[in-house]
């Protein structure tokens, strides 16, 4: 179902010592940034600060949460819309799926530890903490970028950054029997502001189509991150920022396929930055924007075209 195209994703080196805010490189690629996400929806971060060794105990403690029970799995382990188990559906059978809410403080994954594990695994807390936080990072730098790109002042970026609610969401695929199709997810957008993909243990399977309406394969190399625009930050920049489709096909030849995703929401969108509004580009959606009432509206609505939702929702 895929197709490599000869197109590709602009790369940015978020480990280079010289991206530093002010420089010329930093200037450089904020520059970049805003670009693709305007244009594709995504870019791809390198970002070297998580190594091999926290790789492989990531890898060892999700192995570890899908080997429990379902039973176990199913347990609710927040009450935020979205953030709980999902698996077994009958359109998606490879797919399976558990949230963890407020990953980068400990006290979130202790929680979410507690529920699958009543007798602990400090491990698999520690593990997830870590990584989770080292993601958060990406999420916050590539905010940063988006903002100075378009003069956003700094205590506006630094507010949004406070009302930011975090979910790691643990993805695996498993490969399909003879008689299921290899679609891992269906085309989708997400409902987040931003989302922060990696293809855990090096196995491909993610494609995001890009602005010419070509789906392009992405490098699984454990140094890469998929920055996702989702539906929330259409609305922040008036339209100007294209939330990212995307799909996920497993290879019937491999076997399990682990992601990890970080999704960030923000409860209260605080007034859509007047930068944004002009007579050349004038007010396209309401400027406030309840984001988990906006989930509440998707899970009653059903609406799966994402320029129709958003519409719908957040239009003027």
């Amino acid at each position: 179902m895929g197709s490599q195209t000869e197109t590709h994703l602009p790369i940015v080196d978020l480990s280079d010592e010289n991206l530093k805010p002010g420089s010329e490189a930093w200037v450089s690629a904020c520059k970049v940034v805003r670009t693709a996400m305007e244009d594709h929806g995504c870019f791809i971060a390198r970002y070297n600060k998580i190594g091999e060794e926290l790789c492989e105990s990531v890898v060892s403690a999700v192995e570890q949460l899908f080997n429990l029970p379902l039973e176990t799995k199913m347990q609710e382990t927040s009450d935020k819309l979205f953030h709980n188990y999902y698996g077994q559906i009958p359109f998606l059978p490879l797919y399976e799926s558990l949230g963890i809410d407020d990953p980068v403080n400990i006290k979130g994954c202790q929680k979410f530890t507690n529920i699958m594990w009543p007798q602990g695994n400090d491990p698999f807390c520690e593990s997830v903490n870590e990584y989770a936080k080292l993601l958060g990072e990406i999420d916050r730098v590539t905010k940063k970028m988006i903002f100075e790109s378009y003069g956003v002042d700094t205590q506006r970026f630094n507010s949004f950054i406070e009302s930011t609610n975090y979910l790691l969401r643990c993805l695996k695929y498993r490969t399909p029997h003879n008689d299921e199709t290899d679609l891992g997810m269906q085309p989708h957008t997400d409902l987040t502001m931003q989302s922060v993909l990696h293809q855990l243990n090096r196995m491909e399977g993610l494609e995001v189509k890009l602005k010419n309406g070509e789906w392009l394969v992405l490098d699984p190399s454990p140094s890469f991150f998929v920055v996702m625009a989702g539906d929330a930050f259409k609305v922040w920049s008036n339209g100007r920022i294209r939330p990212c489709e995307h799909r996920v096909i497993m290879n019937k030849a491999k076997e399990i396929r682990y992601s990890m995703g970080l999704f960030t929401f923000n409860g209260d969108i605080t007034q859509m930055p007047e930068e944004f509004v002009d007579d050349k580009n004038p007010l396209r959606y309401k400027p406030l924007f309840d984001h988990f009432e906006y989930l509440r509206f998707y899970d009653k609505e059903k609406i799966r075209d994402p320029d129709l939702r958003v519409k719908t929702y957040a239009g003027t």
